[in-house]
């Protein structure tokens, strides 16, 4: 693929074939996408691959929780909830979504399906779990660097032919995933990004999120037009 094939061609999925990953491949995208740059070539990232049945018990273990109403536990800080335009990005893209799928607003047993289906991963065959180091923690650059190897692996997942998408559901049940992926105690649990070959047939999967004009995102200076 071109670059700006897979720029452009790129997005979320959330539906995957059952079909494995061979190693080799996944190896080939993780050196791929450590070519991103970081601060002062710090290289804060680590990745966790899992599947099979540790991946199995991790979708287990956080669903589990989560209806029993176990508060989450992301290792990352998480912020505020979104307001104003970023509130409504992420409900247009939620309707996007839902309307896909056709699950009306007063289904909740399906808007509660579709929710854990964030906490297993979206069902797909492999999970990576994107991890820095603790001696880094509370640095600014270091999340920044981990946003950009996480993009650069999506898109060089989408190179070649798998899809992907950075997932924090799977996350937030973070003792589950640290003792099923046997995480080291020296590394802070970031993301999660769910991997597989793409299913076609997944209506969701068809959804393209909307992204801002350049003209609203972008201020030029000193540009004489």
């Amino acid at each position: 693929m071109k670059f700006d094939d897979v720029i452009l061609g790129r997005r979320s999925i959330r539906g995957y074939k059952p079909d494995p990953v061979p190693r080799a491949l996944i190896e080939e995208i993780i050196a791929l996408a450590m070519r991103a740059p970081s601060s002062m070539n710090s290289q804060p990232w680590n990745f966790y691959v899992i599947t099979g049945e540790p991946l199995n018990r991790i979708r287990a273990g956080n669903t589990e929780r989560m209806l029993a109403g176990i508060p989450q536990s992301r290792e990352f800080r998480i912020g505020e909830p979104f307001a104003g335009q970023h509130r409504e990005r992420q409900v247009q893209v939620a309707k996007q979504l839902f309307s896909a799928m056709g699950i009306a607003r007063d289904d909740k047993d399906k808007r509660q399906d579709w929710v854990l289906r964030g906490f297993r991963q979206f069902d797909a065959p492999v999970c990576v779990i994107v991890t820095y180091d603790r001696t880094l923690d509370g640095s600014d650059d270091t999340p920044f660097d981990c946003g950009a190897v996480t993009t650069a692996l999506v898109n060089a997942a989408w190179s070649r032919g798998l899809g992907a998408v950075i997932n924090s559901q799977g996350i937030m049940q973070s003792p589950v995933v640290r003792e099923h992926a046997g995480i080291a105690d020296d590394q802070v649990i970031m993301k999660s990004i769910a991997l597989g070959w793409p299913d076609h047939d997944f209506p969701a999967n068809a959804v393209i999120s909307e992204r801002k004009s350049v003209e609203e995102a972008t201020v030029f200076v000193g540009f004489d037009d």
